[in-house]
């Protein structure tokens, strides 16, 4: 008998134990594929009785690339669907291709999926076909994995899918992911039509703390679509997650943006790519080493080359740069910052070369103020101060769309 209650004690403290490493994990829990538990994050194209149901008997599109995945294997979004046989008439791809291998800025031509034979459109760039392919389907899916940030170009090509299906009176459903850097919504507000660009297209902060599937909601509710129309649209959103948690991409959204340390410094290092400055694009660390070709610059040193999905456009390339190694910085503790900018502008001896292409750091930062400001000597608390009002504005439209329980 002793031994048996022995027995039974060790049982019952080895489930507690699982119980509490289980809610630990959940608790901490910064991969949608991690635990497959109640509690773990799951993106909303894990949810397939969510959304199958659906688009049972209709004809359907969808927006997706290397991100739209499903569940612990990475399947790709198409090869579920059509496994469930979805009748999936074509695929519309953003920057950097269906796949996630073209460079950015380059051109996304009309092409074929080679795995499905899926035929797939460029909505980036514009497409003159677009009208037609849409007319030809009943309802969208858009399914692409956002960082956070106004000038990262997924969120430029839901608004064009969103005009598309308003226009064609198509239903769009979104299957909402989270945001990797949704813990924070900061920097300055596009609000002059000038800026406005793929890279600002939207009146929202520069770490604008949405999801695209809050954005959407925004998207309609501020009649931003063309002629005040609005897009018949439904939100799969995520579970288990907030804007206070920490999330880390199961897949790259890009090519320059490898780990989760990049996506975190991303929306402060990208302001560097009005100017000739390298942030490690052709290394192995992209978003995560800046430099410049002086030893002004600092003690640590890179060489830029050629890597997959940067060749092309590779600032520095073949030149050593000087200036700073950020690799060993904790992901989870990157805020946006203009202290990077605002340090690598005062080592410049000759300031009048720094914002190489002006025009462009201003699209990115949706202001020409922020520039001036810079080459004005502002502190970024000074800085700051310039953008409160806007940003206090913004933050409360903000409000009205959220899915998901706030950071604050």
């Amino acid at each position: 008998m002793k031994n048996k209650m022995l027995f039974l004690a060790v049982l019952l403290l080895s489930a507690a134990a699982c119980t509490a490493r289980n809610g630990q994990t959940a608790e901490s829990n910064t991969l949608s594929d991690s635990t497959g538990s109640p509690e773990a994050i799951q993106p909303a194209a894990d949810q397939l009785a969510a959304y199958l149901p659906l688009l049972k008997g209709k004809k359907v599109g969808l927006m997706g690339n290397q991100t739209s995945i499903v569940g612990p294997e990475k399947e790709h979004l198409v090869d579920v669907l059509l496994r469930e046989q979805v009748d999936l008439r074509f695929g519309f791809a953003p920057e950097h291709g269906f796949r996630g291998d073209v460079e950015r800025g380059e051109k996304v031509s009309n092409d074929v999926d080679k795995k499905t034979g899926l035929p797939l459109y460029t909505l980036y760039g514009g497409n003159e076909k677009q009208d037609s392919i849409v007319q030809s389907i009943d309802v969208m899916i858009f399914d692409l994995q956002d960082v956070g940030a106004r000038f990262y170009t997924y969120i430029t090509s839901l608004h064009r899918v969103m005009e598309l299906c308003a226009k064609h009176d198509k239903e769009l459903i979104v299957l909402d992911r989270p945001n990797p850097c949704g813990d924070q919504v900061d920097g300055p507000v596009r609000k002059d039509d000038k800026f406005k660009s793929n890279v600002s297209f939207h009146k929202i902060a520069m770490v604008h703390g949405l999801t695209v599937g809050e954005l959407a909601k925004m998207i309609n509710g501020e009649k931003w679509l063309e002629q005040g129309r609005e897009c018949k649209l439904t939100v799969i959103p995520v579970l288990n997650w907030d804007h206070s948690k920490m999330y880390e991409l199961p897949v790259i959204p890009s090519p320059s943006l490898p780990n989760h340390l990049s996506v975190r410094l991303y929306p402060s290092l990208c302001l560097f790519e009005g100017t000739d400055i390298s942030v490690g694009r052709g290394t192995d660390w992209p978003f995560q080493v800046v430099g410049f070709n002086s030893p002004v610059y600092g003690d640590f040193t890179f060489t830029p080359g050629e890597k997959a999905g940067m060749a092309k456009h590779v600032e520095g390339k073949g030149e050593k740069m000087y200036g700073v190694d950020l690799r060993d910085l904790d992901p989870n503790e990157q805020r946006f910052t203009l202290r990077y900018i605002l340090d690598f502008y005062k080592k410049m001896p000759d300031k009048s070369k720094f914002f190489s292409r002006a025009a462009f750091f201003d699209k990115l930062a949706g202001t020409d103020e922020l520039r001036k400001q810079i080459m004005a000597g502002k502190s970024e608390d000074d800085i700051r101060k310039s953008w409160e009002a806007d940003l206090k504005a913004y933050k409360e439209m903000r409000k009205k769309y959220l899915l998901y329980p706030d950071f604050e």
